[in-house]
């Protein structure tokens, strides 16, 4: 696929993502349907958002899958993993829909703070179970961490498909952590995709490019370009979904042989929200929290306490794109090993700034 078809088709995602977007922003206001409100005690935003932002990306990638696959006369002709990760997606999104459903139910008590929806081991079964299914179905798994240390290549043998299972949805959940404010989620995701997709090939021989398109069309009511009223978040199934779909892609680039991206390449990728995830789970274990317990404690919190949200999520990007582009430096020009260690130190530099910070003063960070 040439860059100028990819641009193509971009553009095509990104119409479909903006049409369906609009669409259910209207039935859910209408319906007062999964609709996010304002909680004084856990979130920022001030108006009612629809949680709609997953539905809109899905069926905007089906769409234009759809167009993209009848206009290239590729009926029959779709790999079998990309068929599999969408066919996958559909009961992805649909579980986790479920779980906004309930929260929403609380929607009439607005400072209600004990928001019920899927426990925390129920959605790590879904998460757990969905993953399974797709190393069932298509084959694909983390056979190798190839040569982390210089001693040569490790392979994982039995714990291949154990490993690939905690990767998957480690990052699932990391992902779904760090959708905090607008565009964070959605543009850390993307950036990802963008990364792995465009440094291991997988963007010219796959659909990849229609799912960046859909987000890009999410993005834009995310970051409410027609307006505050027009507004949308992903949701934890949006959340879910897109974290499905970033950990699926590092793990078939990493693993096909056809690519070559070392799979610590596709770590510093996924750099800020794993780091975040993880620090996070220490940090509240460490407090006697459950770790999935909600709270203001995240990266973006932390620069809120002295930055705006937009430009909180600048700086994360920023980084993150920085950090991308290291990884990909360090992969072409040095021993992986070199890789390893100087992610080591990156971390240790990330979780010695993001808990340099106590979390006395949230009730001062500005509105979302």
């Amino acid at each position: 696929m040439e860059l100028t078809i990819i641009l193509d088709y971009i553009i095509i995602s990104i119409i479909a993502s903006i049409a369906i977007n609009s669409l259910l922003v209207n039935f859910a206001q209408k319906y007062n349907l999964l609709i996010d409100l304002p909680n004084r005690s856990r979130k920022f935003h001030k108006r009612a958002t629809p949680l709609t932002g997953g539905i809109s990306i899905l069926f905007a990638l089906l769409i234009s899958g759809k167009l993209y696959i009848d206009l290239n006369d590729l009926n029959g002709y779709v790999p079998d993993f990309t068929y599999q990760l969408l066919m996958i997606s559909i009961p992805l999104l649909g579980l986790f829909l479920i779980d906004d459903y309930l929260k929403g139910k609380n929607k009439d008590d607005i400072n209600n703070s004990k928001i019920k929806g899927l426990k925390p081991y129920q959605r790590i079964i879904i998460q757990c179970f969905l993953t399974i299914y797709m190393i069932y179905t298509t084959d694909v798994y983390i056979v190798s961490l190839g040569d982390l240390f210089g001693f040569g290549e490790i392979e994982l043998g039995m714990f291949s498909i154990p490993f690939t299972v905690f990767c998957v949805v480690g990052i699932m959940n990391a992902f779904n952590m760090i959708d905090g404010i607008n565009g964070l989620c959605s543009g850390s995701a993307m950036l990802s995709l963008l990364f792995i997709g465009f440094y291991s090939g997988l963007i010219y021989d796959s659909m990849l490019v229609l799912v960046i398109g859909s987000m890009i069309g999410f993005l834009i009511f995310n970051l409410r370009f027609f307006g505050k009223k027009r507004g949308v978040f992903l949701g934890d199934s949006g959340s879910n979904l897109i974290g499905f779909w970033v950990a699926w892609s590092a793990v078939y680039a990493t693993q096909n042989s056809y690519y070559d991206m070392n799979p610590i390449t596709a770590i510093w990728f996924v750099a800020i929200p794993l780091l975040d995830c993880i620090g996070l789970i220490f940090s509240r274990i460490k407090k006697g929290n459950s770790f999935a317990s909600a709270g203001r404690d995240h990266i973006h919190h932390k620069l809120m306490y002295k930055f705006s949200p937009e430009f909180t999520f600048i700086i994360i990007f920023l980084i993150s794109f920085v950090t991308g582009f290291f990884g990909i430096y360090l992969q072409n020009n040095f021993a992986t090993w070199i890789s390893v260690l100087l992610f080591l130190i990156y971390s240790a530099g990330y979780f010695l700034f993001a808990y340099a910070y106590n979390n006395r003063n949230y009730q001062k960070i500005s509105n979302v």
